[in-house]
């Protein structure tokens, strides 16, 4: 594919959900601590790839019946999403001081919906290793940082015709969403759409309504001022070094020989999880690629989701922002010295103290002394960070038109040693990482023989 190759757009609108089901008192949104802590992050961007349904006779697999249904099902699923069709409100005063930020969702703003063409095909998007720079243009809000939900949609969906496939490619501002809630949504909007066009039903049931309602913990909100007077003190529009970026895949069966020599490195233990033993390899592997003194401190950061570490716990279906990074530390020399248990046990430590207690104590700390994210402060060139998780169902949206081939993400959130996960399209426990790197390291971490033991031949679509 050629590296000119550019997307066009082809129109742009605005959708508004259906129908208003919340009360006027209930349209205010007061955000959380998880929620506040991503306004200077950006847009969560993740997207799937199929291939372009062949017309019928009656017209119902036409790209422009296809663009219609789409719209059409946004608008019914933003009924359920309410949040996702409001903006962002900051009030502050002098006297006495306050500073805080909420959703507002009384006029409805609405999704930003964009129809757009490349003259690209499948097999350019899914064939390559690295990920080809045309992707990054099937995603809307390139560079935006949640703050700017103020003044933008805080949900952008753009449809990309290829030749001969479409990409559904969707911008979710984080202060109003994590992964679980973005991939909850776009689970239930593909819902909709599979059943209007299989079975011509406008039907008002979908398998999991959101949870709308923010969460606190008790005593705290919902209002919580933030010690700012403007936003230019806590937004940062961080901008990375050039990096690679690469798909790699670890099969069912290499993802559980990974937990098996982790576990028994540790005296057959079964305390270490797939996920511990594949992040430890990774770690592991990039930390060797980067060629790091043994006495340089290294951190491996794995996003974690306190909905059901929470007692009592909060619903799957909770709508909003509830996870933390958790992270394991250690030097260079100490990581690469010892065992793959090794380095695994200390993720799994890391994971075993995060405790309805030490969440608690978390948010507590937080509401004392507030603090917004910035990825210049938070990332550094030794660590590693993982985002997403093999567990958000990506390859059930199904819209009417059959499985999604792919799944790829845009540039919001990366950088150099981020890391971020996606299931396998076979299922069975198989794990897709797409991993950014410098060109050197990245080439170092290709010829790693640990790393690439574990890693499997790409998938055939």
């Amino acid at each position: 594919m050629s590296s000119t190759m550019a997307v066009q757009q082809v129109s742009n609108c605005i959708i508004k959900p259906e129908k208003n089901v919340l009360e006027e008192s209930q349209q205010l949104f007061y955000l959380t601590p998880w929620d506040l802590m991503t306004l200077s992050a950006n847009y969560i961007q993740r997207g799937l790839l199929f291939t372009k349904p062949i017309s019928s006779k009656d017209g119902n697999h036409s790209v422009t019946a296809i663009i219609d249904q789409l719209k059409n099902s946004l608008s019914r699923a933003l009924t359920f999403f309410y949040p996702l069709t409001g903006h962002l409100v900051t009030k502050k005063s002098n006297d006495p001081p306050s500073y805080h930020v909420f959703l507002d969702c009384t006029d409805a703003p609405g999704a930003q919906f964009t129809h757009a063409v490349a003259d690209a095909v499948v097999v350019d998007i899914i064939s390559p290793d690295d990920v080809h720079p045309i992707v990054e243009s099937f995603f809307p809000f390139v560079g935006t940082v949640n703050n700017d939900g103020h003044t933008l949609p805080l949900l952008a969906v753009q449809v990309t015709e290829l030749i001969d496939g479409i990409f559904i490619g969707c911008s979710i501002n984080h202060v109003v969403a994590d992964g679980s809630s973005f991939w909850h949504f776009f689970n239930t909007w593909s819902e909709i759409s599979r059943t209007k066009f299989r079975n011509n039903s406008n039907s008002e049931f979908v398998s999991r309504p959101p949870i709308v309602k923010r969460w606190f913990l008790d005593g705290q909100g919902p209002i919580i001022n933030l010690p700012f007077t403007h936003h230019d003190e806590f937004i940062e529009r961080y901008l990375p070094s050039p990096y690679r970026e690469r798909f790699f895949h670890f099969s069912p069966e290499s993802v559980a020989r990974l937990k098996e020599k982790a576990n028994a490195d540790q005296c057959n233990t079964s305390k270490i999880s797939s996920f511990q033993a594949l992040a430890a390899v990774v770690w592991r592997s990039i930390t060797r690629a980067r060629q790091l003194a043994d006495e340089q401190i290294t951190h491996c950061w794995l996003p974690i989701d306190n909905r059901l570490r929470l007692d009592p716990p909060l619903t799957t279906d909770y709508f909003g922002n509830c996870i933390q990074a958790l992270h394991a530390t250690t030097t260079a020399g100490e990581l690469l010295s010892n065992n793959l248990g090794w380095s695994a046990s200390l993720l799994c430590q890391a994971v075993a103290g995060h405790t309805d207690a030490s969440i608690r104590a978390w948010l507590e700390a937080w509401v004392r002394t507030p603090f917004v994210y910035q990825y210049g402060q938070f990332v550094d060139h030794q660590s590693v960070m993982f985002g997403s998780s093999p567990r958000f169902d990506m390859y059930g949206n199904d819209f009417g038109w059959g499985r999604p081939l792919a799944s790829r993400s845009g540039n919001g959130n990366k950088f150099d040693g981020k890391v971020t996960l996606y299931p396998g399209r076979e299922g069975g426990g198989s794990i897709d990482l797409e991993v950014c790197l410098p060109h050197q390291p990245m080439r170092a971490l290709e010829l790693d023989p640990e790393f690439m033991i574990a890693a499997s031949p790409s998938q055939a679509y």
